[in-house]
């Protein structure tokens, strides 16, 4: 939105200073991760810009850290968990968040607040009390050590994502669409998938890659109901951060980084079109 020519010095002022001091929030919050890129890039096993690089010398670039990478077992072996257990994860809370966020809908949900605050304990209470009862829970039932178990404890974290997706996206639902297919015949499960469904999707999906991201990027409670058969990526990075630290862990971030971007981009194409479908302009 442009300045009016008749606004006043006040205004002026504030207009100019409130995207300043966006820049220098964007600054603080982006540039720490920004400068991860570059020395990825770093030919020498070093975690600092050395004076080629600052002089743009084309031999103080390389794909060595990438290609140890690539040619790692440890970190393959780290990555295809992360790709095993995240996806099966994002499933359950896909599934158990939308189910969830359905009935908190409802106008005839008892408790609906304290039940709400129950279910989306695990994003609020710090991780490593999650963690903790997560273990002492799991190791009841032996499912510490398991595959199961680390996809389950990080679907537990991915639902509350699902849940406030989508709980978002009912608030603009139209209900009468819902009686009109029960006027017609339609039973409670079709009336789901052919009309409820196809119009909270896009936030069925933000929720389905919050959770992805969640489960992806998990270190500490895999750390604590995991072994070293369920070793993912942040994991592996956890380690070589502790016991050698190796400038492979740049590369994986700056993956990551990118990971990171693209579903961040998908997410903003989802909201649009989800605003679109509600009659909403963008913006």
């Amino acid at each position: 939105m442009a300045l009016p020519p008749y606004a006043s010095t006040v205004q002026t002022t504030w207009y100019y200073s409130f995207r300043v001091i966006c820049g220098l929030i964007l600054f603080f919050l982006i540039f720490p991760i920004m400068v991860i890129i570059p020395l990825s890039f770093n030919a020498l096993p070093y975690f600092t810009f050395t004076p080629g690089m600052l002089a743009f010398e084309a031999d103080a670039y390389s794909l060595d850290h990438y290609r140890a990478f690539f040619a790692s077992s440890d970190w393959q072996g780290a990555l295809w968990n992360s790709l095993k257990f995240a996806p099966q994860a994002t499933i359950i809370s896909v599934t158990l968040g939308t189910l969830a966020a359905i009935g908190l809908s409802s106008g005839k949900m008892p408790y609906k607040g304290a039940v709400m605050a129950i279910l989306i304990s695990p994003m609020i209470v710090p991780l490593i009390i999650s963690a903790s009862g997560m273990y002492f829970f799991y190791a009841r039932v032996g499912l510490v050590g398991t595959d199961l178990g680390v996809i389950l404890a990080h679907a537990a974290l991915g639902t509350p994502f699902v849940i406030i997706t989508v709980t978002a996206t009912l608030v603009g639902f139209d209900r009468s669409l819902t009686r009109a297919a029960a006027n017609m015949g339609a039973g409670p499960v079709r009336t789901f998938f052919k009309v409820q469904m196809p119009l909270i999707l896009p936030g069925v999906v933000s929720g389905g890659l919050f959770a992805f991201i969640t489960s992806f990027d998990e270190v500490v409670v895999v750390l604590f109901v995991g072994s070293s058969g369920q070793k993912t990526l942040p994991w592996q990075m956890f380690t070589g951060l502790r016991e050698q630290i190796s400038p492979v862990i740049l590369a994986v971030a700056t993956i990551l980084v990118a990971l990171s971007i693209c579903l961040l981009i998908t997410l903003e194409m989802l909201r649009r079109r989800s605003e679109r479908l509600r009659g909403m302009s963008p913006g």
